[in-house]
């Protein structure tokens, strides 16, 4: 059960950087290795009820440099290491392709939160860079931001909700410091536009 108000129902994840170390455009299960504390921050969520998810950009698949294969084979790692998680959302794109989906488009945490029949304001976006917190806000949904050494000053400085690890960041979610829904506007309702295209 969450405690008495909260109406936080899922957090989504970024993937590289925020639950595994960041292997630039990784391929091979085999180099994911989970942050400290990933696996404990997701197992809390879960014993409270509250959905789990991963958005993740991987334009490494638009860049030719992994393939879609490639991707599904290192989620399903992540899965076997920190999860298992309820939704994956993976943009494939570029940076120059346009799509709705890419961070900080909102268009993965609308899907994301549709998935497992969330409003984005009952959602929180955890990541560690700005494009994460910007897709959070142009959803609807909360976001905390846990830095890490690519994670630029002024990032941090905007960022609403700063954690210094993730289980801070699932305690301040747990506690209802983070996912008060008066200190949000009305909440978007996902269309056809807001697809990541391939989920994987």
């Amino acid at each position: 059960m969450t405690p008495a108000g909260n109406r936080v129902k899922a957090v989504l994840f970024d993937r590289d950087g925020t639950l595994v170390h960041d292997v630039p455009h990784n391929g091979d299960p085999d180099l994911v290795r989970p942050v400290e504390g990933a696996r404990e921050a997701v197992a809390l969520l879960r014993e409270h009820g509250i959905s789990v998810g991963v958005v993740t950009n991987q334009s490494g698949v638009a860049r030719g440099l992994i393939s879609d294969g490639d991707v599904r084979r290192v989620n399903r790692r992540v899965d076997e290491l920190i999860g298992p998680f309820d939704v994956w959302a993976v943009c494939p794109h570029g940076p120059d392709d346009g799509c709705h989906c890419r961070k900080p488009q909102p268009g993965m945490v609308l899907w994301a939160a549709g998935r497992v029949c969330a409003g984005p304001a009952d959602c929180v976006v955890v990541g560690d860079i700005g494009a994460d917190m910007e897709a959070a806000e142009r959803a609807g949904a909360h976001g905390i931001l846990v830095p890490n050494d690519r994670t630029r000053p002024e990032e941090t400085a905007a960022a609403a909700h700063v954690a210094p690890d993730l289980l801070t960041a699932v305690r301040a979610v747990l506690d209802g410091r983070v996912g008060d829904r008066a200190r949000r506007g009305p909440a978007r309702t996902p269309t056809a536009d807001d697809s990541p295209g391939r989920p994987v």
